[in-house]
């Protein structure tokens, strides 16, 4: 039962990087596809930008971000949760279920933040990541950002057997749905709280600008979602 429930997440998130490839191979071609810079260090301006529903709010990029954004960038690797609206969405459901919040609060108000998104776009998808991550690790230990950082040459799927669909039952799995229920009880009260604002000021801005009423709401076509 545990068996074919894994291959169904697994066929809901194709994932690029074959098991084969190395963890520092699949950083530079994660970097690659995203268009991100050859290392971690090329991402770091004083703000960045966060999908919070239909815009892009600039966040201060703190340092607990700097600190395990190599580390998130491979629960995309792993996982193959990409990093559009949804894709981000995804992998921050996933976090929570691998227990983010109690790793660093910070890193669970971020993780937050962008499933508040994935939430209003595709909740279902966002409840199937919370599931695969009951039953996964994240890597933000510091025992494992450790083995990640000298053991670059070794395979996903090394890495993949020690923290990814590994657990065979999920502990008092009512309290974690209960949880995951006030997770979506804050991300939607953030959303409000950040969005709102954001909007009126994008609205004023472009009625200042001379812009029609009509296209400033007309939503945009985005290729980010996925």
């Amino acid at each position: 039962m545990f068996n074919k429930y894994k291959m169904n997440l697994q066929a809901k998130s194709p994932n690029i990087f074959a098991d084969s490839c190395s963890l520092d191979e699949a950083y530079a071609l994660f970097y690659q596809k995203n268009g991100f810079g050859p290392i971690v260090g090329d991402r770091e301006p004083l703000t960045v930008g966060v999908y919070t529903g239909c815009l892009i709010v600039p966040m201060p990029n703190i340092g607990v971000r700097h600190k395990y954004l190599k580390y998130h960038d491979m629960h995309h690797i792993l996982t193959g949760y990409t990093v559009g609206r949804i894709g981000e969405g995804e992998i921050s459901a996933w976090e929570l279920g691998t227990g983010s919040m109690f790793r660093h609060p910070i890193l669970g108000i971020m993780n937050l933040i962008a499933l508040s998104t994935g939430f209003f776009l595709t909740p279902k998808r966002m409840i199937q990541a919370y599931r695969r991550g009951l039953i996964s690790a994240n890597t933000y230990d510091l025992a494992t950002r450790q083995w990640i950082d000298l053991h670059g040459e070794s395979s996903i799927s090394e890495l993949k057997k020690m923290k990814l669909e590994y657990k065979p039952s999920v502990f008092l799995p009512w309290l974690r749905w209960l949880e995951f229920t006030i997770y979506i009880g804050f991300a939607l009260l953030i959303h409000s709280i950040v969005v709102i604002p954001a909007l009126i000021l994008r609205i004023v801005s472009y009625l200042l600008a001379g812009e029609p009423f009509i296209e400033i709401i007309k939503p945009a076509k985005r290729s980010d979602l996925y």
